[in-house]
């Protein structure tokens, strides 16, 4: 019986001895997690944002890492699946991680970021602009570093009126996703704002739909085409809209959000031009801060290709601001990490400034390039901060 307790208490040590050094090996290790898609459409989106995000990882392992610990990454694939996400989200929190990153869209990152918010994690869409992705659709532990689509919306409404002299506009929305309904959201609150501007028309669609042939002939039976088009899609069923309005002989510019920004799919309407909308950085190598130039040569010498839209940008935002909240925090708890993350007003980024509260974790107002498609070749033409942030009561209502 004596040797037995000794075999027992030596067995006892010895697993407190191996718990304490696994304790101490995580110890010396930050974990990020992402749980975003790695097959489906979304990886589209996700997956450029992602590798920015590895990016600024990097730098900040290279120069000491995060607390004087190096950044581990730990992945696990959502196949742009609402399930698989909240699955992909559990998954990586498994694995240690204090940070989870989520997919692009509130839609199919959420399922991730609510499995962060029952952990008590903090969690970082990687460049969703619904208000939902945040405090309102998943928690206070919740952010994106990218800014709301409404912001977009608002953008192109008030840039028209006031740059391209727009007064009569047509709506038309894809009833898809969070994302679309926002940039109609907030082409709608600014609209109002803008005197001599009105409505003379709208409608919807859905982003699968073949044919949008019933809403194109509705603004040809307009008395007179309007002057701006606003778009609220994204894709992939926003190409076949686009081509469509074409087709039809209808030559008012369209306005849309930064969903379709990038050069790959124009193929598919050769020689488009009066195609606008907002981007937070350029990647076309004309954006007027020659850092953000700087790092798209980075971005292809990391990846070995271009960076495909805008979304690239935010991947690497959500770490720069996270990572200065925790050295601030001196800590990786969840709520010391928000606390800093809710004081940020203005903080500087290499995509311009960010602002948390503790009422939104997101952007309400944000500067952005216009770029303008002119013969198929889309370019930087001006920049635009809308004229006052969109109020949080009105996000949350909508």
């Amino acid at each position: 019986m004596k040797n037995r307790t000794r075999l027992s208490l030596s067995v006892m040590l010895g697993a407190l001895a191996l718990s304490s050094t696994l304790a101490q090996a995580d110890d010396d290790k930050i974990v990020v997690g992402f749980a975003t898609a790695e097959s489906g459409f979304m990886q589209a989106y996700d997956k450029p944002a992602q590798d920015a995000a590895l990016i600024r990882i990097d730098e900040i392992n290279k120069a000491g890492g995060l607390l004087g610990k190096q950044i581990e990454v730990v992945t696990a694939d959502t196949k742009t699946d609402r399930a698989e996400g909240a699955k992909a989200g559990l998954e990586v929190i498994d694995r240690g991680a204090d940070l989870v990153i989520v997919s692009c869209d509130y839609d199919f990152g959420s399922p991730a970021a609510l499995a962060a918010e029952g952990a008590g994690k903090v969690s970082f869409f990687l460049c969703a602009e619904s208000i939902k992705a945040g405090i309102q659709g998943v928690g206070p532990h919740s952010f994106s570093a990218s800014v709301l689509a409404a912001v977009q919306g608002a953008t192109m409404a008030e840039w028209a009126y006031t740059k391209r002299n727009a007064r009569n506009f047509y709506r038309l929305l894809d009833t898809w996703t969070e994302y679309n309904k926002g940039i109609c959201d907030g082409f709608d609150w600014m609209l109002p704002r803008l005197d001599g501007a009105k409505l003379v028309g709208e409608d919807t669609f859905k982003n699968e739909d073949a044919s949008i042939a019933a809403q194109i002939t509705r603004i040809k039976s307009l008395p007179q085409e309007p002057d701006a088009i606003m778009l609220c899609t994204m894709m992939p069923g926003a190409v076949s809209a686009v081509k469509q309005i074409r087709a039809a002989g209808i030559k008012a510019p369209i306005l849309n959000g930064s969903g379709m920004d990038g050069s790959f799919w124009l193929s598919a309407v050769p020689d488009l031009s009066d195609f606008l909308g907002p981007v937070q950085g350029s990647i076309f190598g004309d954006d007027p801060n020659p850092a953000v130039n700087d790092f798209n040569k980075k971005y292809k010498e990391t990846t070995g290709s271009d960076p495909s839209s805008q979304y690239v940008y935010p991947g690497y935002v959500l770490i720069d601001v996270w990572a200065k909240a925790v050295e601030r925090a001196k800590s990786t708890d969840a709520d010391a990490v928000v606390a800093e993350l809710e004081k940020m007003k203005d903080e500087p980024t290499l995509f311009g400034p960010r602002t948390f509260t503790n009422e939104i974790h997101h952007q309400n107002r944000g500067r952005y390039l216009i770029v303008e498609t002119k013969n198929g070749k889309p370019g930087v033409i001006d920049e635009w901060t809308i004229s006052e942030a969109i109020p949080v009561e009105y996000l949350i209502s909508k």
